[in-house]
């Protein structure tokens, strides 16, 4: 899929894509960093039909809702083919006790056996975290364990 990325001088950057219906879906970066989501009109590729301001936590809400059940579902066709191996997806709250914390504090494989395979922070997927990776509240991490694992880890990034 080709995104068009469009400079707009004073106002900011336009990225966008063509869907296979004919409509170009698009995000609107503002100098000031506020954005905007854009949907094409169904007649007119070039008019905008809707323009929706979003916020931070709106945009990252918006970008985990569509790149995390893509993430995962890829993960777990990767994994179908071996026995007793799951993927699964935790969040790091506000109030966890990682939040702000490294991977490497979690010392999640060798407490659980389950590995950290990525992070979905903002709308933004970080594959295969170091050690030193620092979670935020507000991150979404992907876990690949078995079953007991999997239950371990969660157990381990809500307790600590």
């Amino acid at each position: 899929m080709d995104v068009e990325v469009t400079r707009l001088p004073g106002v900011g950057t336009k990225q966008e894509f063509t869907t296979s219906t004919g409509r170009r879906v698009g995000v609107l970066s503002h100098r000031d960093g506020h954005r905007e989501l854009l949907v094409s009109d169904l007649t007119d590729p070039d008019a905008c039909s809707a323009a929706v301001p979003l916020n931070e936590p709106e945009c990252v809400a918006l970008g985990t809702l569509l790149g995390a059940p893509n993430l995962v579902a890829q993960l777990r066709a990767e994994q179908s083919e071996v026995p007793g191996v799951a993927t699964a997806q935790f969040p790091i709250t506000h109030g966890s006790p990682y939040a702000g914390r490294t991977l490497g504090d979690t010392a999640m494989r060798t407490r659980s056996g389950a590995s950290v395979v990525a992070v979905l922070r903002g709308g933004t997927v970080l594959p295969s975290p170091r050690p030193d990776f620092r979670f935020d509240g507000g991150d979404l991490v992907v876990i690949v364990g078995t079953a007991d694992g999997l239950k371990q880890a969660a157990a381990i990034l809500e307790q600590g």
